[in-house]
């Protein structure tokens, strides 16, 4: 096992939600990450956020963990759930909040009515 495939695995384990990104949580590095981690921060998700852009080895190993070409990633209680345009329609269609709510992942259901309100 290399070290990124160790580290990533160690990561997705030890956190409820984490989100593999460009950037951080505070300051995304692209629009993909940053409206993915608009969901969860609005949504109050506590989330781990991992920038991708701190670590070639971590950027590309976490293509491959995946066996998906792009990021962000979203982990959910060490499970892969998607990119920015699943979490997208997840969001919408509130499949993200029964993930959320199957997996014992505390989030704001007011807060995320209003993203489908604001997007009807």
């Amino acid at each position: 096992m290399t070290d990124a495939k160790q580290k990533i695995e160690e990561t997705v384990k030890a956190n409820d939600v984490v989100l593999y990104m460009k950037g951080d949580k505070a300051m995304p590095q692209c629009g993909f990450s940053s409206r993915v981690a608009g969901v969860l921060n609005y949504m109050a998700i506590d989330f781990k956020d991992v920038n991708v852009l701190e670590d070639e080895n971590i950027r590309q190993g976490i293509k491959d963990y995946s066996d998906w070409p792009t990021i962000p990633q979203l982990y959910v209680k060490g499970e892969f759930v998607g990119g920015c345009d699943i979490i997208t329609e997840m969001t919408l269609s509130g499949e993200l909040d029964q993930l959320f709510a199957e997996n014992g992942v505390a989030y704001d259901k007011e807060a995320a009515e209003k993203i489908r309100q604001a997007n009807a």
